[in-house]
């Protein structure tokens, strides 16, 4: 039989619905591991340079984004029409474009761009300018009064100007059903 003296003074004093708890001890090892943590977490809290290796994870993070900055430079400037329109004469880029518009853009433009929620891209009526100059600064940087995000934020730059090649090939053709102009009038 079980040593039932040693039992009661483990008992705590506490009772809940005729139940009592033992007060058992938390093993050594844990107890030495739960203050390891919590030294563990201040020394990584101060970003302790000499702990590890390399000089912290916050120099380590400024790094590696000077390295993705440098990698990736962001467009700077308008976009060269000569450039955009070299493009569209590129059958691989417009390709590149139409897959890039499939998954980005037929939301609001319909796969044919004849519009559903965004205007038609097919005629040549324009809200924000219709110079292929002006859709790509368009594409780039959205229009949030309208919904339509910034997509040079999203996408990369060549991806950028595939789809507004892509776009511009758009004009003139005869969407299934196309939605009412809008905007201002902009021949080629």
């Amino acid at each position: 039989m079980a040593d039932t003296t040693n039992d009661k003074d483990r008992l705590l004093e506490h009772q809940y619905d005729g139940i009592q708890e033992y007060d058992n001890p938390l093993p050594r090892w844990w107890v030495w591991t739960f203050w390891g943590t919590i030294v563990f977490s201040i020394a990584y809290w101060l970003n302790v340079g000499g702990i590890g290796t390399g000089q912290g994870r916050i120099a380590d993070y400024e790094q590696d984004m000077a390295a993705f900055r440098a990698a990736h430079p962001l467009p700077t400037g308008p976009a060269d029409p000569a450039k955009l329109l070299a493009l569209v004469s590129d059958k691989h880029e417009v390709e590149e474009g139409q897959k890039v518009f499939a998954k980005n853009c037929v939301a609001c433009h319909a796969a044919d761009g004849g519009g559903l929620i965004g205007p038609n891209l097919t005629d040549a009526y324009w809200l924000h300018g219709g110079k292929i100059e002006d859709i790509h600064a368009t594409v780039t940087n959205g229009v949030l009064a309208k919904g339509m995000p910034a997509w040079g934020k999203l996408l990369q730059a060549k991806e950028v100007d595939e789809v507004v090649a892509y776009v511009w090939t758009l004009q003139g053709t005869t969407p299934a059903k196309p939605k009412a102009a809008e905007g201002e009038l902009v021949q080629k």
